[in-house]
């Protein structure tokens, strides 16, 4: 089967193959290859990766309340929404860490006491882990975000009371 010409560079099918084969083993999402003046570039478009974008909003603890809510279900939603107007919110899109490394002690935890400048979380952007420390000291009344969860910006965080 030889080398195919197009647009005046010499095109190899089987190297193309093995290019495809490369992404399936790796699972890589595209490659570029360049020799001289060949460049190849193979691609694949990844629709069971779009899922995780969407973000869900933070778990609010109300299954407790389930059957006032049956009850009134308006008085309901407005204590969720008033929940987080004291939340520490998200400055930066990224990845939420409630410890220093996989397996340690989480840097706080619900009821804990913690002073102002201590550290509640990490959230990891771009290869960076950024600390999210308490803005005033207090107890940590609530934790709306789960380890390793992407969030975005201004997503709230944690409370302290």
């Amino acid at each position: 089967m030889g080398d195919h010409k197009e647009h005046g560079i010499n095109i190899d099918p089987a190297f193309v193959r093995a290019l495809a084969e490369l992404l399936d083993d790796t699972q890589l999402s595209e490659i570029e290859v360049e020799d001289g003046e060949r460049k190849v570039r193979v691609a694949r478009t990844l629709t069971a990766a779009a899922a995780p974008v969407a973000f869900a909003p933070p778990p609010v603890a109300a299954p407790v309340a389930a059957a006032p809510a049956a009850a009134a279900p308006a008085a309901v939603a407005a204590p969720a929404a008033d929940s987080f107007a004291d939340a520490v919110k998200s400055p930066m899109v990224g990845t939420v860490y409630l410890a220093a490394e996989p397996g340690a002690p989480n840097f706080a935890s619900v009821g804990s006491a913690v002073k102002e400048g201590d550290t509640i979380l990490i959230i990891e952007a771009m290869k960076v882990m950024n600390p999210i420390t308490a803005p005033t000291s207090g107890t940590l009344k609530a934790v709306h975000v789960e380890n390793s969860q992407p969030v975005e910006y201004d997503q709230p965080l944690f409370t302290i009371g």
